[in-house]
Formats: structure tokens, sequence, C-alpha cells
């Protein structure tokens, strides 16, 4: 099942794929928009386009599909891409999918094979954006924190107790308890696992691997 908003975007140089593709998709229930190139492409994203998968042909005049792939990583763009292809071959698919595409399939392209991918894509999809915002959400929590909180947050993270923490400190052990439960209240954590879960999840635990100051 499609969820509302699903765009898919068709890019192929050959009229008559871009066509029966459409079509295939449309009949699905799929919204479809179809670009004869990588630039058309381009230029519609720049107007707002907004795809939750990408169907792109490998190899077309001007930009091909991988130099499109690599130039929407460049953007930072990580639309789901299926590349489909007449003219696949290992290197080229291993090459692809090491670079994120989701799948490769080869022309005339099998209906199941197709929507399948394209379920596996938008899941994805839907999966990262969720990634996405609650990342955002938990960097906007974290710039929250006072400087002191943050420095007691660290300390948590670590496992470090706080006795340990007051004295690197140089406050009181009530103090710190106070800084925890703001801490904790902030992020809505019950557990000390919860916070250390979330800074795992913001790639903070390499960082507070540091040794602490003294």
């Amino acid at each position: 099942m499609k969820a509302l908003g699903d765009l898919i975007c068709i890019i192929d140089d050959d009229t008559s794929f871009r066509g029966a593709i459409t079509r295939l998709l449309e009949l699905r229930g799929y919204d479809v928009a179809a670009y004869g190139s990588a630039n058309q492409f381009l230029r519609a994203l720049c107007d707002g386009l907004e795809p939750a998968c990408i169907l792109l042909d490998m190899k077309m005049p001007g930009l091909s599909g991988p130099g499109l792939q690599a130039h929407l990583s460049q953007l930072g763009l990580s639309f789901p891409i299926i590349f489909v292809t007449g003219h696949g071959d290992v290197p080229t698919t291993v090459r692809a999918i090491k670079e994120g595409a989701e799948d490769v399939l080869t022309k005339p392209v099998a209906e199941q094979a197709l929507t399948q991918g394209i379920r596996r894509a938008l899941a994805h999809s839907r999966a990262d954006q969720a990634r996405r915002e609650w990342l955002k959400e938990a960097r906007a929590q974290l710039e929250t924190l006072t400087p002191r909180e943050r420095e007691v947050f660290d300390y948590v993270v670590r496992g470090k107790m706080n006795k340990q923490t007051a004295h690197d400190l140089g406050i009181t052990e009530r103090t710190i308890k106070a800084h925890r439960h703001r801490i904790f209240e902030k992020f809505g954590a019950k557990t000390v696992a919860d916070l250390v879960s979330l800074a795992e999840r913001l790639g903070m635990l390499t960082e507070l691997n540091a040794p602490l100051p003294k």
C-alpha cells in the first residue's frame, strides 16, 4: 500500500519505456512524474519536486544515471534509486549498489520485480525520513541543555556516579542530582540507558570516549 504523496520519478530517454512504466504505475495507484533526461529532472527538483523513489536509466545522453546518482549524493540528497537498464553488467550493478542504489533491474522489467522494488524503496525512504526527523528533534533537545547540564550529561552517559561527577566538576552531589533530574525531564528519559541510547544514535559516544577534563 502506498503512502499518500508517494511520487515515483521516472528518468529515461526512451519515450516508449517512460510511457509504459508510467501507465503501469498509475494503474497501481502511484503518482508519477516522467523525465527524458537527468537535467530535466534536476530542473524540476529546483522547482520543489519531492520524489519518494526514482527509477533511473543507466545510460542516457548528457548526464548518465550513475552521474546523477553521484550528483544527488554531493547535494546531500538521498532519494531511493532503482536503476533500470538495458546495459547491465556485474561491475556496474555492484558499483551502483555500493553507491546506495536500492536495486538494479534489467529491461524489459518484470512487473513483479519492479513493484516489489518500489515497495522496498518506499519503506526505506519512510524509515530514513523518520530517522532524520528524530535526529533533528534530538539535536534540538540537546541544544536546550545549559553548559553545566551538558557537562553532567557527558558524565551520565559515560556511566559516572554522582560523587565522581561532583568531584570533577567542583560542585555538590545535590546540585548534580538536580541537573540530572532536569536532563531526564528534557529528554523524556526514564533510565540512564535511555540517555546512553540517545547519545549513541546521535553519534556522540566515540567523541565521549576521550578522557574527561580534569
